[in-house]
């Protein structure tokens, strides 16, 4: 009177309907209206299927409700995946170490010729520098730098790195770095006038520097051709356009990554 014997058979088996994340472009099929599209994104808790001619239907995320090669599935919106975490970069293009304090000032020095250049080291290398405990000081000028050198007692634990504004063959500059004979003194330098011209001239609103005849000086005749009355204001606007190693020439990169490099690695 019962019919079938409502035991028989495999019971305890279920058909599951696997879930899919909806991801973006993934091509599926409402199963109720038979659209077809794909995923191109979400509102008020529906998905967004956008199909071939361009045409776009929300549909709910219900279950059993979408088509994917044929088979019934449930579409969920896929959980957000954190961000990777951005490596944060110095101003010289160094990975920043996180966490690291400054070391105490160690024994080896880089100089400089003048407080402009300090200031524009600092603000690309100053985070590498602090790292390796290397302090930068500002000479006036290098007329007797062979006498600084020797003053300054360079040995294989207290290394000498010099940066030189207007370095090149046949300069009164390449005639006093040829003097300094010392092997933990490095000598480099970069060909510009002034540490100002290291600088890309279209960061400072210029097409290019301009030329100032011999004999003028380069500073005040730069002020007066673009037109800036003090040499002080226009290092403001100068420093101000510097935020990284991308805007200064490659030669001032070299000749630092060359000093920082003497003055960290020391000899055994």
């Amino acid at each position: 009177m019962y019919g079938e014997d409502v035991m028989a058979g495999d019971w305890r088996r279920r058909k599951v309907i696997p879930e899919v994340d909806a991801e973006p472009d993934l091509v599926v099929e409402d199963a109720d209206s038979g659209f077809c599209g794909a995923v191109v994104g979400f509102e008020l808790g529906a998905v967004v299927l956008e199909d071939r001619f361009g045409k776009r239907r929300n549909f709910p995320l219900e279950p059993a409700a979408f088509l994917l090669d044929g088979q019934t599935v449930t579409l969920r919106r896929p959980a957000r995946q954190q961000p990777a975490a951005q490596r944060r970069m110095t101003a010289s293009g160094s990975i920043a170490v996180a966490g690291v304090k400054a070391q105490v000032a160690k024994a080896s020095r880089i100089w400089v010729e003048g407080v402009h250049d300090a200031a524009l080291v600092e603000r690309i290398w100053g985070d590498d520098l602090r790292i390796e405990g290397i302090v930068v000081e500002p000479l006036s000028g290098i007329d007797d730098l062979d006498f600084k050198t020797k003053e300054f007692g360079p040995s294989k634990d207290r290394r000498l790195g010099v940066l030189v504004d207007h370095l090149v063959p046949g300069s009164k500059e390449s005639r006093i770095v040829a003097a300094v004979k010392d092997p933990n003194v490095l000598v480099t330098g970069h060909p510009y006038v002034d540490v100002w011209q290291a600088v890309k001239p279209e960061r400072v609103g210029l097409r290019a520097w301009p030329v100032i005849p011999p004999g003028r000086p380069w500073k005040e005749g730069v002020c007066e051709a673009v037109g800036v009355r003090e040499p002080a204001d226009m290092w403001r606007r100068i420093l101000a356009s510097v935020s990284s190693y991308k805007d200064v020439e490659t030669p001032l990169i070299n000749s630092m990554e060359r000093l920082i490099d003497f003055v960290t690695v020391l000899e055994d």
